[in-house]
């Protein structure tokens, strides 16, 4: 039997942004980004692919998220070369790009990345049908559903979903987009890691769901919040006790987080198969 890395058959959704509460916990945008690393580094050495949606801005997540995935391959199975991450782009951030640019990118990733661009309802176009467009900016009745389309499209795709920061002003969907992408996964009942460490909605997220204190001060109630009120840590469903789940919520040390990320998606996996993930993990 041929050797098989823990994570191989499991793609995980990274949902992450910019946090308005960073200042206030003593953090800078380079803690978020360095968080991102790690948990990316951490599931490409065992072997998981990663899901993303967002935009290709010089600078932004997705772009270091392909220069990680440069410097630390996807350590997959033999025989297995697809591509690590799979990038997801919604109508409403793609249209307006020249086609020129997403088809440089496109073959600069090959081996990498898969850029997959999505239209209104979140039905994939091919490159060849997007150059036939000219390129346009979203239209304002574009944005809320081309941005939601692309979140369920990734839940679909997608195992495992990790959170963490996350704006929640400015945002232009029918909610803020971690929370989209968090609520869709609990709807689905796929397993979902909240990192609340790094403040912004993603504490917002750990507050409703029990998992830590209200803060005195918390963030403005955003739209559709309420709807967390429908889950509990148990929806979670990601192997983690309560317990565990609690310091993921609060923790803002990286090795701790991707510890207890690992450990949970082992217990899931069932990896090692003598069931001491926790462990193997530590």
């Amino acid at each position: 039997m041929s050797y098989q890395e823990p994570l191989s058959q499991i793609t995980v959704a990274i949902s992450i942004s910019e946090s308005a509460d960073m200042p206030v916990l003593g953090l800078a945008e380079e803690h978020l980004r360095d968080a991102m690393a790690e948990v990316a580094r951490h599931l490409l050495a065992m072997g998981a692919r990663l899901a993303y949606g967002g935009d290709l801005r010089s600078q932004g997540f997705t772009e270091l998220l392909f220069e990680l995935v440069t410097r630390h391959r996807r350590d997959a199975d033999i025989g297995d070369n697809r591509a690590a991450v799979l990038s997801y782009l919604p109508w409403p951030v793609h249209c307006s790009m020249p086609v020129e640019e997403i088809q440089e990118r496109a073959q600069d990733l090959v081996g990498l990345a898969e850029l997959h661009l999505l239209d209104v309802q979140g039905n994939e176009i091919a490159l060849a049908e997007r150059s036939a467009a000219d390129a346009r900016a979203a239209l304002d009745d574009e944005w809320s559903p081309g941005l939601s389309a692309m979140r369920i499209k990734m839940t679909n795709v997608s195992d495992v979903r990790v959170v963490l920061g996350g704006r929640v002003e400015g945002y232009r969907g029918r909610m803020p987009g971690i929370a989209e992408e968090a609520l869709c996964t609990l709807e689905a009942g796929k397993p979902l890691f909240v990192l609340g460490g790094f403040g912004g909605c993603a504490r917002d997220i750990a507050e409703t769901l029990g998992l830590i204190a209200v803060r005195q001060r918390a963030n403005a109630q955003w739209a559709d919040r309420t709807k967390f009120s429908a889950f509990d840590a148990d929806s979670l469903r990601n192997g983690l006790t309560h317990d565990e789940n609690a310091i993921l919520a609060r923790t803002v040390h990286v090795d701790e987080a991707v510890a207890l990320l690992l450990r949970g998606l082992f217990r899931i996996v069932g990896f090692p198969p003598d069931g001491q993930a926790g462990a193997a993990a530590a």
